[in-house]
């Protein structure tokens, strides 16, 4: 029995294990498509869609049959009582008789069709909805955009980590058979302590700065994870690698692309903006124009002394009613005029934000090309500088332990190759960052 108690508790405590050190492998694509389908921003997007299609339908039914039933129940606890005169009953004329003229209870139902016949503000109205579904699908085609570049830079800056604590682990190992080696001769008499002590100074900033890249690490990892719409503490392994991603990265043809500012999607919302405010001048002025509606109501109406109306011998009166209501605007004290005039002008600032965004987008293009092409010869600059800075490295540290070369000598050059490498693992990530922000420019759909 003991056993058994056991073996479930190890099964418990594996199967609880397991949940909570969920793994994922992804690659650089399919993190852009877990995110596209998970996350929160895309999530919340799609549920707009949703939302609107549902205001589409709520606007279009205002226009259609609406049929709505009425139950009333009164109980007189105290019924009211009116004055005849005296002699319509046989009493003494010159007096009155007070008098109830219906049963203590009473009851009726009924049910009402109601159909709007014409109302300018309706047709403007559904028009509006379908725009607003539109502009609900283009803001989700944004955010799908957004979230593809945030997860690119999150998945970037996670390979920057992890390059760079490989990097500072190699040259942390290197300098320890150094300071190891300094230390021999400086016993043997064949160097001074500040060389060793130099060493030593170089070799505590380097643990330092690989413990902050260990901790940004964590952060970063977890920065992807909320990107991705994944639960933070979510474990991940990533396929894809820094060099391989920079080199899949570098497409020329891009900076010869011609952009197009009609095909923008910022473009699209902001020309769907003007035509919402166009909408709500035909709003305004449509409120000045008549409504017709026609209604039918068939009801039944029962009375009793006590409560009596679900008996067979109760009766029921029954009536019916055919309307039609013409509501014709005559005067507001100029309300429609000062309305439509705001509309009015809503809808030239709304012409004005659409040629600055035409303007804008433009700029921001040649911008993203300007600065991908940088990125690209950063990148061949940074590649050939640290194969440079290594070679130099190691001649100082030749010269070094064999006693041409100071210890100065060598610190600069092994400063200067610690910053080639961070150079070197930026200029990969900005290739990689450069080029999303570039296809967010050009408004390239997400493959």
């Amino acid at each position: 029995m003991k056993n058994l108690i056991l073996a479930c508790i190890s099964t418990c405590f594996f199967l609880i294990t397991n949940a909570q050190e969920k793994t994922m492998e992804l690659s650089l694509n399919e993190a852009i498509n877990f995110a596209l389908k998970n996350s929160y921003n895309t999530k919340a997007s799609k549920n707009d869609i949703t939302s609107a299609s549902k205001k589409v339908w709520e606007t279009t039914a205002t226009g259609l049959p609406q049929i709505s039933g009425t139950i009333d129940y009164t109980n007189w606890l105290k019924q009211q009582v009116s004055l005849l005169p005296a002699e319509l009953v046989g009493g003494t004329p010159g007096t009155f008789e007070p008098v109830t003229f219906s049963p203590k209870q009473n009851t009726s139902a009924s049910v009402t069709l109601k159909q709007l016949l014409f109302d300018g503000s309706y047709l403007v109205g559904l028009q509006a909805s379908k725009t607003y579904l539109k502009i609900s699908k283009q803001a989700n085609e944004k955010t799908e955009l957004l979230t593809r570049e945030a997860v690119i830079n999150a998945y970037g800056n996670v390979l920057v980590a992890e390059n760079s604590i490989l990097i500072f682990n190699g040259n942390i190992k290197i300098l320890e058979k150094n300071l190891h080696d300094a230390k021999k001769i400086y016993e043997n008499g064949f160097n001074e302590e500040e060389d060793v002590e130099q060493l030593e100074i170089t070799l505590g900033n380097l643990k330092s700065q690989l413990n902050s890249v260990k901790r940004l690490k964590d952060i970063a990892y977890k920065m992807l994870n909320l990107s991705l719409g994944s639960p933070i503490e979510t474990k991940l392994i990533l396929t894809d690698n820094l060099d391989s991603l920079a080199e899949k990265n570098i497409n020329l043809g891009l900076i010869a692309d011609e952009f197009n500012v009609n095909d923008h999607i910022d473009f699209k919302i902001a020309e769907n903006d003007r035509e919402s405010k166009r909408l709500l001048v035909k709003l305004e002025k449509s409120k000045a124009l008549p409504t017709l509606s026609a209604y039918v109501n068939y009801g039944a109406q029962a009375y009793s002394s006590d409560f009596s109306f679900f008996k067979k011998e109760q009766n029921w009166f029954n009536s019916s009613l055919l309307g039609v209501s013409l509501n014709i605007p005559i005067f507001s004290s100029l309300q429609r005029s000062s309305r439509t005039a705001q509309a009015k002008i809503a809808l030239e600032t709304a012409d004005i934000r659409l040629e600055e965004t035409k303007q804008r987008l433009s700029l921001l293009a040649e911008k993203a090309k300007s600065d991908y092409q940088l990125t690209i010869e950063n990148y061949a600059t940074a590649k050939k500088n640290v194969g440079l800075a290594e070679r130099i490295e190691k001649k100082q540290r030749i010269k070094f332990f064999e006693g041409i070369s100071s210890s100065f000598d060598l610190l600069q050059a092994q400063n200067q190759l610690y910053t080639q490498q961070q150079n070197y693992i930026q200029s990969m990530l900005d290739v990689i960052a450069k080029k999303a922000t570039l296809e967010n420019a050009l408004n390239l759909p997400i493959k």
